[in-house]
């Protein structure tokens, strides 16, 4: 009896634990960064906090309340969802003055060329590596998206 008590307590704890690298984000939570990332807005007007990583790729949650610098990754995917509010997506064509700003990232203040693609809350888009692009706001706009960051 003294055994099966004992098997008992080893077992309880990995019945209904969740496995290992599983995460799950509410609608509630995710919509609910832009109240709590809004205070933390740099002079660029943006604010982000990173919250997993699982090796190859690692999640985040991005706010604007302003125009963001065009970007080129080199080895990364970008998948954003959107959260909450408007902005209009700039994606391929060229960066206009762009420098590397760490290893394998270019950024600049615009883009030349490119598609445009408007975004609002429950979009999803994704953008493969070696792709230019750059998120533009309307005055007074704020702007909430989750980001799921692949290495490539």
């Amino acid at each position: 009896m003294k055994t099966k008590l004992m098997f008992l307590f080893c077992v309880l704890p990995l019945i209904g634990a969740e496995p290992a690298g599983y995460k799950y984000w509410s609608a509630a939570e995710l919509k609910a960064f832009s109240k709590t990332l809004a205070p933390k807005v740099n002079a660029q007007k943006f604010a982000s906090e990173r919250l997993t990583d699982y090796g190859n790729h690692y999640t985040m949650v991005a706010h604007r309340e302003g125009n963001g610098e065009a970007e080129f990754h080199e080895s990364e995917s970008d998948l954003f969802v959107v959260t909450s509010g408007t902005a209009m997506l700039i994606v391929g064509g060229t960066i206009q003055n762009g420098k590397t700003t760490a290893p394998n990232e270019i950024r600049g203040p615009s883009i030349e060329g490119g598609s445009r693609q408007k975004l609002s809350a429950g979009d999803i888009v994704h953008i493969p590596p070696k792709t230019a692009h750059q998120l533009v706001l309307e005055p007074g706009a704020e702007f909430t998206y989750f980001v799921l960051k692949v290495k490539e």
